[in-house]
């Protein structure tokens, strides 16, 4: 890939548009997804799934970005904003809330720190949490923390009716994540001698509670001159959504049992139950009392299959 100065140039100009665009659709996501009254929920979703996450775009543009990233130079990379995190935490401070959450977690994350330098390292790093972060976003989620390697993010179910459409799209998420990284990230790996990416993925749904945990401070000449409360999320549901993903293959969804109850049968044949020792996992259901069931995704053929998902059929509810 030996290219002119001037097409690199023109390389650049072209993925700054891209940045625009997909800017552009991720606030148009958010709006639609506060703006629109509860009972147009399914349209919601429709509109995520068909309208705003175009994956074919998506991976395109991840191509353009991660050569930059390799080639050219890094610091064409957004800057992954929590504020807009924060923003909507602020609504359920102090409170309880139904969340579903989704943690995404790098492979051989420790193999990779080992073979390769810092700097490439950091390029990898950098490159896998911003895309994941815009897959999220567009979704229709928000992006909680960071954890070296790993994403925590949430959707939040603000009622019954759409809890179905929260975890619908979480799994949509989830699917579209893995297609960016096999067919838009790693094609680009494998061609400048990086190893491919892979990624364990865990769903779960549940009360939490948003609590504050100190302040964030901003300063100017050495003086605070601001101060924002920092929130976050407790509860057994986020505690566990994390150690699911000790149970699933690279490359595979786990989802809990409250997840895969929402989902329709044909939606629940891409998944599988887990059958694992209550030695090895032994937290147990509110609802049954008895082990907390959970399914991975079968394969990844099922997963590439948008509609599988994409299409939310009310009357099936």
């Amino acid at each position: 890939m030996d290219l002119s100065q001037d097409r690199v140039h023109q390389i650049i100009e072209e993925s700054k548009k891209d940045e625009r665009d997909i800017k552009n659709m991720i606030r148009s996501s958010s709006l639609s997804s506060t703006s629109v009254k509860e009972s147009d929920s399914p349209m919601i979703s429709k509109l995520y799934t068909d309208k705003v996450v175009k994956i074919d775009y998506a991976i395109r543009h991840v191509q353009t970005r991660m050569w930059k990233a390799l080639k050219v130079k890094p610091d064409f990379y957004f800057d992954i904003s929590m504020e807009e995190t924060q923003k909507v935490l602020k609504m359920y401070a102090e409170s309880k809330a139904t969340f579903v959450i989704l943690y995404v977690d790098l492979v051989d994350s420790t193999r990779l720190s080992m073979e390769l330098s810092a700097n490439r390292l950091a390029t990898i790093i950098r490159a896998f949490t911003q895309e994941m972060s815009l897959i999220v976003t567009a979704y229709g989620g928000y992006v909680l923390k960071y954890i070296g390697d790993a994403i925590l993010a949430f959707f939040i179910v603000d009622s019954s009716d759409n809890l179905y459409i929260r975890c619908a799209n979480a799994i949509n998420c989830a699917c579209s994540m893995m297609k960016i990284i096999r067919q838009g990230i790693n094609p680009i790996l494998n061609q400048y001698d990086y190893p491919e990416l892979r990624v364990r993925i865990s769903i779960d749904v549940g009360e939490n509670t948003v609590v504050q945990l100190g302040w964030d401070t901003h300063t100017l000449d050495g003086r605070i001159v601001l101060k924002d409360p920092h929130l976050d999320i407790l509860g057994y549901t986020i505690n566990i959504a994390a150690k699911m993903t000790a149970f699933a293959k690279p490359n595979q969804i786990v989802i809990g049992q409250l997840v895969y109850q929402t989902l329709d049968n044909r939606q629940k044949s891409t998944f599988r139950f887990l059958s694992i020792s209550p030695e090895i996992w032994n937290y147990f259901s509110n609802n049954t009392g008895g082990i907390y069931d959970l399914y991975g995704s079968m394969n990844e053929s099922d997963l590439d299959d948008s509609n599988n998902f994409i299409h939310i059929n009310p009357e099936s509810r």
